[in-house]
């Protein structure tokens, strides 16, 4: 049998984490010899945050709407008729979100010659009842559903009635252990005004799912508690599709009252650019990650891949990958007094954080992007076969 062509479809080209796999999964899979194109919404002459060694077509977003509804539902549209514009070009459309995956399911229900894969790597809290029911056809119209942790194949069978196959996250151990120069180290320090503060890192900007107001409150009891060697906190990214635009607002209206000071005690550095932001993996002194819903943590693989020791909160899907006091300080899912005691710990504790800094790659080196490049293979050479007994007379 041929290798079937693929396409990865994503709804843009910012640095979230469904993005990310996207792109290390298709350069893995173009490593084993596979034919794989990127589909991506955004802007065509800017391209993703970062080069990519696989071709790539860039649909043009549309104009942003008013509301996450119009938003999304324009997403489709244009999406959909540019992937129609595709016919024939592909085998096999694996499509990493609800977006390009309703686009897709679309044109292959109006004549596509292709089988549509989609990974849910986890399901949004739409309020909306569009779109809440179009995140339901997201799930249920493709032709066979992936997920990429045991506790998201069990919520979609217990929700949905989908049967999910599991396919693990990888991690790019090599870029992300490789050392960075103390004096690079030093200018990332000090040019967010951090040069001697304990930092912890976070990354995924000020959003109610990654717990950023529990993080802000452990920091101001961190900060109050601590002031003759205050902690900080530095804040990676914030572009979403979704507007979290008030609860960002809310969250920074409390800092005074913690008594946290902005640019100061926390830093917001925004979007950076791939190189930064691994650089910024070894400039930090800890990875604070409280998150009360993912869909795996690839960034905390990430950084546990530099050896960055790594505070977490409890929900079950880290489970999967993280111990306590293993690779790991596991703290309560939304207990700030849990996350501050967790923090205080890896300040406190120079033996600690040393051993999560080697139990860190250990666990990293077990999840490789060749290893799930190859199951995705198996699953694109099951569903190509099954194409090809579709379209026998």
């Amino acid at each position: 049998m041929e290798q079937p062509r693929i396409a990865l479809t994503t709804y843009s080209v910012k640095p979230r984490g469904g993005v990310v796999h996207t792109l290390e999964l298709a350069e893995a899979l173009q490593a084993e010899g596979v034919d794989v194109t990127v589909v991506a919404m955004g802007d065509p002459e800017v391209g993703f945050f970062r080069p990519v060694d696989v071709p790539v077509r860039i649909v043009q977003a549309p104009k942003w709407g008013d509301t996450l509804e119009e938003r999304v539902f324009r997403w489709i549209g244009a999406m959909t008729d540019s992937m129609a514009a595709m016919h024939g070009d592909f085998d096999i459309v694996h499509s990493q979100d609800c977006i390009s995956a309703r686009a897709a399911a679309k044109v292959r229900d109006e004549g596509g010659t292709f089988r549509l894969v989609r990974t849910v790597h986890h399901v949004d809290d739409f309020t909306t009842q569009a779109l809440m029911d179009c995140q339901r056809h997201a799930i249920l119209e493709p032709d066979r559903i992936l997920v990429v942790s045991q506790l998201w194949k069990k919520l979609l069978a217990q929700d949905y009635g989908v049967t999910a196959d599991i396919v693990l996250n990888g991690v790019r151990l090599d870029r992300f252990s490789t050392p960075i120069t103390d004096d690079r180290r030093s200018e990332l320090r000090r040019g967010a005004g951090l040069d001697d503060r304990f930092i912890f890192l976070t990354v995924g900007g000020i959003e109610p799912r990654k717990g950023s107001v529990y993080l802000v409150d452990a920091l101001g009891r961190l900060v109050r508690e601590n002031p003759d060697r205050k902690p900080a906190v530095a804040v990676i990214g914030g572009h979403s599709f979704q507007d979290y635009r008030q609860y960002r607002e809310s969250v920074l209206n409390g800092l005074e009252a913690q008594g946290i000071e902005l640019d100061r005690d926390l830093v917001l550095l925004g979007t950076l650019d791939d190189q930064d932001l691994r650089d910024w993996f070894h400039a930090a002194d800890a990875f604070a990650f409280p998150s009360i819903k993912e869909g795996w943590g690839l960034v905390v693989l990430e950084a546990m891949a530099a050896g960055l020791p790594v505070v977490t909160s409890d929900i079950e899907v880290f489970h999967e990958f993280l111990t306590h006091d293993g690779n790991a300080v596991m703290t309560g899912a939304a207990d700030v007094d849990e996350l501050a005691a967790g923090m205080q710990r890896l300040i406190d504790e120079p033996a600690l954080r040393s051993a999560l800094a080697h139990a860190g790659p250990r666990t990293a080196a077990k999840y490789s992007w060749p290893a799930t490049a190859r199951a995705h293979l198996s699953v694109y050479r099951q569903e190509s076969a099954a194409l090809l007994r579709t379209d026998q007379p």
